[in-house]
């Protein structure tokens, strides 16, 4: 853990790392949680102890990867999206 002196100093000092897998916010506030995790570069944030699901996607951001695992998430990185274009019913 760090020192900070305000919320934007502590985003900031989050924020600067190559990495960005997970992150953790501990706050009597839902407020600031949800104000806070969405300023953070972090593929997971956990708030106040809570757990991760395991349906929820598992990935990070930054040099922590671009991929998910977990979920309907994890299931996308499988599939390859195809566009058809011009067929014609015959009459």
């Amino acid at each position: 853990m760090m020192p900070f002196d305000s919320e934007d100093e502590a985003i900031e000092i989050a924020n600067d790392t190559p990495y960005g897998l997970a992150a953790y916010i501990q706050t009597g506030s839902a407020e600031r949680a949800r104000r806070v995790a969405a300023r953070l570069r972090a593929g997971m944030i956990q708030v106040n102890g809570a757990g991760r699901s395991s349906g929820a996607p598992f990935g990070g951001y930054k040099q922590s990867g671009v991929g998910r695992e977990g979920g309907v998430w994890g299931i996308e990185e499988f599939l390859e999206i195809k566009t058809v274009s011009g067929i014609v019913d015959d009459a």
